[in-house]
């Protein structure tokens, strides 16, 4: 009888679809790391310019067993095709084969009980890993998920790089290209969830091809929290389903 060394159970299978493809959108490979406290992933883009960083505590799922420390590495594309074959009534099992050097991904149906399952390579992560990223930044906006889609597609409408702006106790966001141009005023309140400051002043300008590719969790968030600073990297938090959450670092653009 094949042996797992990780099994972990999560309730909202079509949640997790959005967070397959943010995987696949910056990688080709993930490397999940399994430990009793919680599933984690933590993944650097190829150019180094983008950084997620998936977390997902134990207690978050139905059922979860790991014995010791697991980590093991998986292509995204695939992960992908497969947990968007999840429908809104399926329950999401993985099972780590750790001898077999598979991942087995299964779908279990909360009205019919109907179960399907699949099976991708799955090889021991036994080598580099990617620490978080420690900095302290001095402007916190909380933006309802909806919101703050609508203004990374009203970014991408205009141009290439948006500027973010904070100032007189407002988050000013804007973007520049010939004859277009996009300005948008946030404070606390409206439509902001929270906005604070340490400092009175903060500006920094980031690629609008990066905040676009941080929308693909959008759909198992209610509230996105956008940390930045002068000049220094952009922190992009999602709550999502079931008490996890998806952290984005992108990188600033350095004005000429």
């Amino acid at each position: 009888m094949i042996q797992y060394m990780f099994k972990a159970v999560y309730t909202s299978a079509s949640k997790f679809k959005y967070i397959a493809q943010a995987l696949a959108k910056i990688t080709d490979e993930a490397p999940f790391y399994a430990s009793q406290d919680m599933l984690e992933a933590r993944i650097l883009s190829p150019d180094k310019t983008a950084m997620i960083i998936l977390k997902i505590p134990s207690i978050s799922f139905e059922e979860y067993e790991v014995d010791e420390q697991e980590v093991f590495i998986v292509p995204t594309s695939d992960l992908n095709k497969i947990v968007r074959r999840a429908t809104r009534n399926d329950v999401l099992v993985f099972e780590y084969l750790k001898d077999e050097g598979k991942l087995k991904i299964g779908f279990r149906n909360k009205k019919t009980g109907i179960e399907r399952s699949f099976l991708i390579d799955a090889r021991s992560g036994a080598g580099e890993t990617i620490e978080e990223i420690k900095l302290d930044l001095s402007v916190t906006a909380r933006f309802v998920a909806d919101d703050y889609k609508q203004v990374i597609r009203d970014l991408k409408v205009v141009g290439e790089e948006a500027v973010f702006h904070y100032k007189d106790g407002k988050l000013y966001i804007t973007a520049h290209a010939q004859q277009k141009e996009y300005r948008g005023e946030f404070s606390e309140g409206n439509p902001l969830a929270y906005l604070s400051a340490t400092v009175d002043e903060a500006k920094s300008i980031y690629s609008v091809g990066l905040l676009e590719a941080t929308l693909k969790p959008i759909q198992s968030a209610k509230y996105v929290t956008l940390y930045f600073d002068t000049d220094k990297p952009a922190k992009i938090e999602f709550e999502i389903a079931e008490g996890g959450y998806m952290t984005y670092w992108i990188v600033p653009r350095v004005e000429a």
